[in-house]
Protein backbone atom coordinates (compact mmCIF):
# COMPACT_ATOMS: atom_id res chain seq x y z
CA UNK A 1 0.00 0.00 0.00
CA UNK A 2 1.27 3.54 -0.62
CA UNK A 3 3.08 5.36 2.26
CA UNK A 4 3.20 8.92 3.31
CA UNK A 5 6.07 10.65 1.42
CA UNK A 6 7.77 14.26 2.11
CA UNK A 7 5.53 14.94 -1.23
CA UNK A 8 2.53 13.98 -0.32
CA UNK A 9 2.80 15.57 3.26
CA UNK A 10 3.68 18.46 1.09
CA UNK A 11 0.55 17.96 -1.09
CA UNK A 12 -1.86 17.68 1.95
CA UNK A 13 -1.03 20.79 2.98
CA UNK A 14 -0.80 23.12 0.39
CA UNK A 15 -4.12 24.09 0.09
CA UNK A 16 -4.23 25.22 3.65
CA UNK A 17 -1.20 27.33 2.88
CA UNK A 18 -2.97 28.67 0.15
CA UNK A 19 -5.97 29.70 2.20
CA UNK A 20 -3.87 30.64 5.01
CA UNK A 21 -1.90 33.22 2.52
CA UNK A 22 -5.12 34.96 1.41
CA UNK A 23 -6.34 35.70 4.86
CA UNK A 24 -4.19 38.27 5.33
CA UNK A 25 -4.87 41.66 5.37
CA UNK A 26 -3.49 43.99 3.19
CA UNK A 27 -0.51 45.89 4.55
CA UNK A 28 -0.16 42.68 7.22
CA UNK A 29 3.10 41.29 7.99
CA UNK A 30 2.89 38.36 5.42
CA UNK A 31 4.97 35.75 5.69
CA UNK A 32 7.93 38.08 7.35
CA UNK A 33 8.69 37.16 10.84
CA UNK A 34 7.83 39.56 13.42
CA UNK A 35 11.11 39.15 15.06
CA UNK A 36 14.31 41.59 14.49
CA UNK A 37 17.18 40.12 13.60
CA UNK A 38 18.34 36.85 15.40
CA UNK A 39 19.54 36.85 19.10
CA UNK A 40 22.41 34.91 20.07
CA UNK A 41 21.37 31.11 20.76
CA UNK A 42 23.07 28.28 21.51
CA UNK A 43 22.85 24.48 20.41
CA UNK A 44 25.45 23.26 22.77
CA UNK A 45 23.32 21.42 25.53
CA UNK A 46 25.78 19.92 27.49
CA UNK A 47 26.94 23.70 28.38
CA UNK A 48 23.81 24.67 29.76
CA UNK A 49 24.86 22.95 33.03
CA UNK A 50 22.51 20.38 34.91
CA UNK A 51 19.31 21.67 33.97
CA UNK A 52 15.19 20.61 34.72
CA UNK A 53 13.31 21.17 31.99
CA UNK A 54 9.14 21.18 32.21
CA UNK A 55 7.20 19.88 29.38
CA UNK A 56 3.70 19.74 29.07
CA UNK A 57 1.75 17.58 26.94
CA UNK A 58 -1.47 15.96 25.97
CA UNK A 59 0.23 13.20 24.77
CA UNK A 60 -2.02 10.40 27.11
CA UNK A 61 -2.90 7.70 25.36
CA UNK A 62 -1.70 4.57 23.41
CA UNK A 63 1.04 5.44 20.68
CA UNK A 64 1.32 8.88 21.71
CA UNK A 65 2.42 8.21 25.30
CA UNK A 66 4.90 5.78 24.13
CA UNK A 67 5.96 7.92 21.52
CA UNK A 68 6.61 10.64 23.78
CA UNK A 69 7.98 8.84 26.51
CA UNK A 70 10.78 6.67 24.19
CA UNK A 71 12.22 10.61 22.61
CA UNK A 72 12.28 11.71 26.69
CA UNK A 73 14.32 8.88 27.38
CA UNK A 74 16.41 8.92 24.30
CA UNK A 75 16.82 13.04 24.53
CA UNK A 76 17.71 12.23 28.44
CA UNK A 77 20.33 9.79 27.46
CA UNK A 78 21.96 12.24 24.98
CA UNK A 79 22.36 14.96 27.31
CA UNK A 80 22.55 13.47 30.50
CA UNK A 81 22.53 16.96 32.24
CA UNK A 82 19.04 17.36 31.48
CA UNK A 83 16.36 15.63 33.66
CA UNK A 84 12.91 16.02 32.07
CA UNK A 85 9.61 16.81 34.43
CA UNK A 86 6.63 15.78 32.29
CA UNK A 87 3.39 16.80 32.89
CA UNK A 88 0.84 14.97 30.96
CA UNK A 89 -2.76 15.69 30.82
CA UNK A 90 -6.01 15.18 28.58
CA UNK A 91 -6.03 17.27 25.70
CA UNK A 92 -9.45 19.21 27.37
CA UNK A 93 -7.47 19.39 30.87
CA UNK A 94 -4.46 21.14 29.19
CA UNK A 95 -6.71 23.76 27.74
CA UNK A 96 -8.51 24.33 30.48
CA UNK A 97 -4.62 24.65 32.62
CA UNK A 98 -2.65 26.22 30.00
CA UNK A 99 -3.49 29.68 29.91
CA UNK A 100 -3.19 30.07 33.96
CA UNK A 101 0.31 28.55 33.90
CA UNK A 102 1.79 30.66 31.15
CA UNK A 103 0.56 33.72 33.13
CA UNK A 104 2.30 32.45 36.21
CA UNK A 105 5.84 33.43 37.80
CA UNK A 106 6.85 29.99 36.83
CA UNK A 107 5.49 28.59 33.77
CA UNK A 108 6.74 25.18 32.16
CA UNK A 109 9.27 25.75 29.38
CA UNK A 110 7.83 23.40 26.44
CA UNK A 111 3.94 23.16 26.10
CA UNK A 112 1.88 21.84 23.58
CA UNK A 113 0.14 24.85 22.24
CA UNK A 114 -3.01 24.44 20.32
CA UNK A 115 -3.15 26.06 16.94
CA UNK A 116 -5.62 28.65 15.81
CA UNK A 117 -7.24 31.80 17.50
CA UNK A 118 -8.77 30.17 20.41
CA UNK A 119 -4.95 29.09 22.07
CA UNK A 120 -1.94 30.07 20.22
CA UNK A 121 -2.92 33.03 19.20
CA UNK A 122 -4.21 34.12 22.23
CA UNK A 123 -1.03 33.27 23.85
CA UNK A 124 1.09 34.91 21.75
CA UNK A 125 -0.74 38.40 21.70
CA UNK A 126 -0.81 37.89 25.23
CA UNK A 127 3.32 38.04 25.14
CA UNK A 128 2.89 34.35 27.03
CA UNK A 129 5.08 32.29 24.03
CA UNK A 130 8.52 32.44 22.72
CA UNK A 131 8.77 33.51 19.03
CA UNK A 132 10.80 30.59 17.13
CA UNK A 133 12.61 32.69 14.03
CA UNK A 134 16.51 33.17 16.12
CA UNK A 135 15.88 29.01 16.48
CA UNK A 136 14.94 28.19 13.10
CA UNK A 137 17.28 29.73 11.29
CA UNK A 138 19.78 27.34 13.25
CA UNK A 139 17.71 24.27 13.26
CA UNK A 140 15.91 25.14 9.93
CA UNK A 141 12.38 23.42 10.98
CA UNK A 142 10.94 25.73 7.99
CA UNK A 143 13.36 24.25 5.17
CA UNK A 144 12.39 20.52 7.13
CA UNK A 145 8.82 21.31 6.94
CA UNK A 146 6.31 21.88 3.79
CA UNK A 147 5.54 25.66 4.34
CA UNK A 148 1.53 24.61 4.65
CA UNK A 149 2.63 22.98 8.02
CA UNK A 150 4.54 25.53 9.21
CA UNK A 151 1.93 27.98 8.13
CA UNK A 152 -0.45 26.12 10.82
CA UNK A 153 1.92 27.02 13.43
CA UNK A 154 2.80 30.71 12.35
CA UNK A 155 1.13 34.00 13.95
CA UNK A 156 1.90 37.60 13.49
CA UNK A 157 2.48 39.36 16.74
CA UNK A 158 -0.60 41.14 17.40
CA UNK A 159 -2.23 37.75 17.16
CA UNK A 160 -4.77 38.96 14.45
CA UNK A 161 -3.64 36.40 11.80
CA UNK A 162 -3.00 32.52 11.61
CA UNK A 163 -0.81 31.44 9.11
CA UNK A 164 1.75 34.15 8.61
CA UNK A 165 4.34 36.16 11.02
CA UNK A 166 6.47 34.15 13.47
CA UNK A 167 6.81 31.04 13.95
CA UNK A 168 5.53 29.87 17.25
CA UNK A 169 5.89 25.94 17.44
CA UNK A 170 6.56 22.88 15.18
CA UNK A 171 4.96 19.67 15.36
CA UNK A 172 5.90 16.19 15.24
CA UNK A 173 2.65 13.98 13.49
CA UNK A 174 0.35 14.34 10.98
CA UNK A 175 -3.53 14.03 11.44
CA UNK A 176 -7.13 13.36 10.37
CA UNK A 177 -10.23 12.21 10.91
CA UNK A 178 -12.05 9.65 9.79
CA UNK A 179 -14.30 6.73 9.69
CA UNK A 180 -13.28 3.28 12.63
CA UNK A 181 -15.46 0.75 11.69
CA UNK A 182 -15.49 -2.68 13.91
CA UNK A 183 -15.02 -5.77 10.88
CA UNK A 184 -16.06 -8.14 13.21
CA UNK A 185 -19.49 -6.33 13.05
CA UNK A 186 -19.80 -4.99 9.91
CA UNK A 187 -19.47 -9.44 8.84
CA UNK A 188 -22.52 -9.91 11.13
CA UNK A 189 -24.80 -7.30 10.01
CA UNK A 190 -23.46 -8.09 6.27
CA UNK A 191 -22.20 -4.75 5.61
CA UNK A 192 -19.70 -3.50 3.60
CA UNK A 193 -17.49 -0.39 4.59
CA UNK A 194 -19.85 2.58 2.73
CA UNK A 195 -18.44 3.80 -0.35
CA UNK A 196 -21.17 7.36 -0.37
CA UNK A 197 -23.29 8.98 2.26
CA UNK A 198 -26.23 7.06 1.02
CA UNK A 199 -24.56 3.77 2.16
CA UNK A 200 -23.60 4.79 5.42
CA UNK A 201 -26.90 5.89 5.83
CA UNK A 202 -28.21 2.62 5.49
CA UNK A 203 -25.42 0.96 7.13
CA UNK A 204 -26.28 2.39 10.52
CA UNK A 205 -30.21 1.91 9.53
CA UNK A 206 -29.23 -1.66 9.27
CA UNK A 207 -26.95 -1.40 12.76
CA UNK A 208 -29.92 0.16 14.75
CA UNK A 209 -32.64 -2.58 13.44
CA UNK A 210 -30.35 -5.54 14.55
CA UNK A 211 -29.90 -3.79 18.55
CA UNK A 212 -26.11 -1.95 17.76
CA UNK A 213 -25.33 1.36 18.64
CA UNK A 214 -24.18 2.45 15.07
CA UNK A 215 -21.84 5.23 16.21
CA UNK A 216 -19.75 5.34 19.50
CA UNK A 217 -20.21 8.78 20.43
CA UNK A 218 -18.75 10.78 23.86
CA UNK A 219 -19.98 14.86 23.64
CA UNK A 220 -19.08 15.92 26.98
CA UNK A 221 -16.40 18.97 25.96
CA UNK A 222 -18.35 19.87 23.04
CA UNK A 223 -15.35 19.82 20.54
CA UNK A 224 -15.95 16.22 19.41
CA UNK A 225 -19.59 17.13 17.96
CA UNK A 226 -17.88 19.82 15.97
CA UNK A 227 -15.47 17.56 14.41
CA UNK A 228 -18.34 14.99 13.55
CA UNK A 229 -20.42 18.21 12.13
CA UNK A 230 -17.07 19.13 10.36
CA UNK A 231 -17.14 15.63 8.51
CA UNK A 232 -20.49 16.24 7.30
CA UNK A 233 -20.26 19.73 6.05
CA UNK A 234 -17.08 18.35 4.13
CA UNK A 235 -19.63 15.94 2.72
CA UNK A 236 -22.21 18.54 1.85
CA UNK A 237 -20.09 21.63 0.95
CA UNK A 238 -17.23 22.31 -1.18
CA UNK A 239 -13.97 21.94 0.63
CA UNK A 240 -12.86 25.37 -0.62
CA UNK A 241 -15.88 26.70 0.62
CA UNK A 242 -15.27 25.36 3.79
CA UNK A 243 -11.35 26.65 4.11
CA UNK A 244 -12.31 30.41 2.73
CA UNK A 245 -15.10 30.01 5.67
CA UNK A 246 -12.85 28.89 8.33
CA UNK A 247 -10.13 31.19 7.57
CA UNK A 248 -12.74 34.13 7.74
CA UNK A 249 -12.33 34.88 3.76
CA UNK A 250 -15.84 34.15 2.53
CA UNK A 251 -19.19 32.67 3.15
CA UNK A 252 -21.66 31.96 5.56
CA UNK A 253 -22.32 29.50 8.57
CA UNK A 254 -25.76 29.91 8.06
CA UNK A 255 -25.43 28.96 3.96
CA UNK A 256 -27.62 25.93 2.83
CA UNK A 257 -24.79 23.28 2.84
CA UNK A 258 -23.41 24.19 6.42
CA UNK A 259 -27.51 24.00 7.75
CA UNK A 260 -27.97 20.87 5.99
CA UNK A 261 -24.41 19.17 7.55
CA UNK A 262 -26.49 20.41 11.00
CA UNK A 263 -29.84 18.71 9.85
CA UNK A 264 -28.22 15.30 9.32
CA UNK A 265 -26.57 15.07 12.54
CA UNK A 266 -29.75 16.10 14.47
CA UNK A 267 -31.24 13.70 12.63
CA UNK A 268 -28.88 10.67 13.28
CA UNK A 269 -29.36 11.69 17.18
CA UNK A 270 -33.34 11.60 16.62
CA UNK A 271 -32.58 7.98 15.35
CA UNK A 272 -30.70 6.51 18.25
CA UNK A 273 -27.56 6.39 15.73
CA UNK A 274 -25.37 7.77 18.56
CA UNK A 275 -24.28 6.26 22.28
CA UNK A 276 -27.08 6.76 24.76
CA UNK A 277 -26.28 9.91 26.46
CA UNK A 278 -23.82 11.06 23.89
CA UNK A 279 -23.25 14.33 25.76
CA UNK A 280 -22.51 12.79 28.79
CA UNK A 281 -19.79 10.72 27.91
CA UNK A 282 -16.18 12.00 27.26
CA UNK A 283 -13.94 12.09 24.86
CA UNK A 284 -11.27 9.68 25.69
CA UNK A 285 -13.70 7.30 26.69
CA UNK A 286 -14.93 6.97 23.09
CA UNK A 287 -11.79 4.71 21.46
CA UNK A 288 -11.74 2.87 25.01
CA UNK A 289 -15.77 1.67 24.64
CA UNK A 290 -15.61 1.28 20.86
CA UNK A 291 -12.60 -1.35 21.38
CA UNK A 292 -14.97 -2.99 24.00
CA UNK A 293 -17.49 -3.34 21.84
CA UNK A 294 -19.70 -0.23 21.71
CA UNK A 295 -20.86 1.01 18.13
CA UNK A 296 -20.50 -0.58 14.61
CA UNK A 297 -18.62 2.76 13.60
CA UNK A 298 -16.62 5.84 15.13
CA UNK A 299 -15.55 8.95 14.03
CA UNK A 300 -12.55 9.35 15.32
CA UNK A 301 -8.62 11.17 14.66
CA UNK A 302 -5.99 9.31 13.75
CA UNK A 303 -4.31 9.71 16.78
CA UNK A 304 -5.99 7.13 18.23
CA UNK A 305 -5.12 4.50 15.68
CA UNK A 306 -2.25 2.86 17.69
CA UNK A 307 -4.26 2.57 21.05
CA UNK A 308 -7.66 0.94 18.91
CA UNK A 309 -4.76 -1.25 17.16
CA UNK A 310 -3.32 -2.74 20.08
CA UNK A 311 -6.42 -3.34 21.62
CA UNK A 312 -8.46 -4.57 18.73
CA UNK A 313 -6.02 -6.18 16.40
CA UNK A 314 -7.47 -7.02 13.20
CA UNK A 315 -10.53 -6.19 14.09
CA UNK A 316 -10.55 -3.01 13.45
CA UNK A 317 -10.38 -0.96 9.99
CA UNK A 318 -10.19 2.56 9.52
CA UNK A 319 -11.73 4.97 6.06
CA UNK A 320 -11.89 8.36 4.74
CA UNK A 321 -15.40 9.56 5.40
CA UNK A 322 -17.49 8.33 2.31
CA UNK A 323 -17.95 10.92 -0.26
CA UNK A 324 -21.29 12.45 -1.57
CA UNK A 325 -21.19 10.03 -4.68
CA UNK A 326 -19.19 6.78 -4.38
CA UNK A 327 -15.93 7.11 -6.82
CA UNK A 328 -15.60 11.11 -5.69
CA UNK A 329 -12.80 12.04 -3.45
CA UNK A 330 -13.09 12.46 0.23
CA UNK A 331 -12.55 15.55 2.26
CA UNK A 332 -11.87 15.43 5.48
CA UNK A 333 -10.38 18.07 8.23
CA UNK A 334 -6.88 17.64 9.51
CA UNK A 335 -3.59 18.76 9.46
CA UNK A 336 -0.45 18.07 11.88
CA UNK A 337 -0.91 17.77 15.65
CA UNK A 338 -0.51 20.11 18.48
CA UNK A 339 3.08 21.67 18.39
CA UNK A 340 5.47 22.27 20.77
CA UNK A 341 6.26 25.30 22.00
CA UNK A 342 8.75 27.63 24.17
CA UNK A 343 6.70 29.66 26.57
CA UNK A 344 8.58 33.27 26.53
CA UNK A 345 9.13 33.03 30.47
CA UNK A 346 11.14 29.85 30.26
CA UNK A 347 14.62 29.98 32.53
CA UNK A 348 16.00 27.57 29.32
CA UNK A 349 15.04 28.45 25.83
CA UNK A 350 18.44 26.72 24.61
CA UNK A 351 17.80 23.75 26.04
CA UNK A 352 13.94 23.92 25.10
CA UNK A 353 15.13 24.38 21.29
CA UNK A 354 17.35 21.76 21.31
CA UNK A 355 14.19 19.77 22.91
CA UNK A 356 11.68 20.45 20.14
CA UNK A 357 14.68 19.53 17.27
CA UNK A 358 15.45 16.42 18.88
CA UNK A 359 11.74 15.63 19.25
CA UNK A 360 10.78 16.49 15.69
CA UNK A 361 13.55 15.09 14.30
CA UNK A 362 13.79 12.43 10.92
CA UNK A 363 14.71 10.11 13.64
CA UNK A 364 11.72 10.69 16.26
CA UNK A 365 9.51 9.92 12.58
CA UNK A 366 11.07 6.82 12.72
CA UNK A 367 9.68 6.53 16.63
CA UNK A 368 6.42 7.55 15.68
CA UNK A 369 6.04 4.87 13.24
CA UNK A 370 7.25 2.37 15.39
CA UNK A 371 4.94 3.69 18.09
CA UNK A 372 2.04 3.52 15.61
CA UNK A 373 1.16 7.29 14.66
CA UNK A 374 1.39 9.40 11.58
CA UNK A 375 4.44 11.19 11.26
CA UNK A 376 4.11 14.69 9.72
CA UNK A 377 7.13 14.21 7.34
CA UNK A 378 8.72 10.94 5.80
CA UNK A 379 9.82 8.44 8.43
CA UNK A 380 13.61 7.91 6.95
CA UNK A 381 13.98 4.34 7.55
CA UNK A 382 10.23 2.86 8.54
CA UNK A 383 7.31 1.74 7.99
CA UNK A 384 3.75 0.63 9.08
CA UNK A 385 3.49 -2.66 9.41
CA UNK A 386 0.41 -3.72 11.14
CA UNK A 387 -2.81 -3.43 8.50
CA UNK A 388 -4.69 -0.77 10.54
CA UNK A 389 -1.65 1.65 10.76
CA UNK A 390 -1.13 0.78 6.72
CA UNK A 391 -5.12 2.12 5.92
CA UNK A 392 -3.75 5.49 8.30
CA UNK A 393 -1.00 5.31 6.29
CA UNK A 394 -2.36 5.23 2.86
CA UNK A 395 -5.57 7.29 3.51
CA UNK A 396 -3.23 9.96 4.12
CA UNK A 397 -1.78 9.55 1.20
CA UNK A 398 -4.97 9.36 -0.76
CA UNK A 399 -6.03 12.92 1.22
CA UNK A 400 -2.85 14.24 0.03
CA UNK A 401 -3.41 13.25 -3.52
CA UNK A 402 -6.46 14.34 -3.72
CA UNK A 403 -6.14 18.04 -1.66
CA UNK A 404 -8.80 17.25 0.98
CA UNK A 405 -7.43 18.01 4.09
CA UNK A 406 -9.77 21.36 5.58
CA UNK A 407 -9.22 22.86 8.92
CA UNK A 408 -10.79 22.46 12.13
CA UNK A 409 -13.26 23.65 13.15
CA UNK A 410 -12.44 25.47 16.09
CA UNK A 411 -9.87 27.35 14.24
CA UNK A 412 -12.37 29.97 13.27
CA UNK A 413 -12.83 32.27 16.40
CA UNK A 414 -11.30 32.12 20.03
CA UNK A 415 -14.58 30.63 21.07
CA UNK A 416 -16.12 28.67 18.93
CA UNK A 417 -15.95 25.67 21.01
CA UNK A 418 -18.45 27.51 23.53
CA UNK A 419 -20.51 29.45 21.26
CA UNK A 420 -20.88 26.41 17.74
CA UNK A 421 -20.25 23.58 20.11
CA UNK A 422 -22.86 24.26 23.17
CA UNK A 423 -25.63 25.07 20.60
CA UNK A 424 -24.50 21.08 18.76
CA UNK A 425 -24.99 19.99 22.59
CA UNK A 426 -28.57 21.25 22.06
CA UNK A 427 -29.12 19.72 18.70
CA UNK A 428 -28.03 16.42 19.67
CA UNK A 429 -30.05 16.44 22.75
CA UNK A 430 -32.89 17.49 20.45
CA UNK A 431 -33.34 20.76 22.28
CA UNK A 432 -32.65 23.28 19.31
CA UNK A 433 -33.16 22.89 15.36
CA UNK A 434 -30.25 22.81 12.86
CA UNK A 435 -30.90 26.65 11.63
CA UNK A 436 -30.69 27.75 15.26
CA UNK A 437 -27.51 26.04 15.86
CA UNK A 438 -26.04 27.56 12.61
CA UNK A 439 -27.32 31.00 13.56
CA UNK A 440 -25.33 30.87 17.01
CA UNK A 441 -22.33 30.18 14.73
CA UNK A 442 -22.63 33.28 12.61
CA UNK A 443 -23.49 35.50 15.37
CA UNK A 444 -20.29 34.16 16.91
CA UNK A 445 -18.40 34.41 13.21
CA UNK A 446 -19.68 38.10 12.32
CA UNK A 447 -18.64 39.06 16.06
CA UNK A 448 -15.15 37.97 15.81
CA UNK A 449 -14.31 39.50 11.94
CA UNK A 450 -15.53 42.60 13.51
CA UNK A 451 -12.90 42.68 16.35
CA UNK A 452 -9.81 41.49 14.09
Amino acid sequence: MPTLTRRGAAAAVAALATVLAAACAPGSSGDEPETKAPAAVSTDVAKAGNVTLTVWDQEVQGGQKKQIEALNQRFEAKYPNVKIKRVSRSFSDLQKTLRLALSGGSPPDVVEANQGYASMAQYVKAGMLLPLDSYDQVYGWRKRYPKGLTDLNSVTKDGKLIGSGSLYGVSLNGEIVGLYYNKEKLAKLGVQPPKSWAEFDQALATAKGKGEVPIAFGNLEKLPAMQLYGILQDGAADKEAVRKLVFGSGGSWTDAPNVQAAQRLGDWSKKGYFTKDANAVKWDDTPVNFAKGDGVFMFGGTWWASELNDKMKGKVGFMLPPPAQAGAPSATMGGESLPWSITAKSKHPDVAAAYINFITSPEAMDVSVETGNLPALAAPSKQPAEPLLKEVSTAWAELSKNDGITPYLDYATPTFTDAFGGPLQELIAGRKPADEVMKAAQDDYSAFQKKK
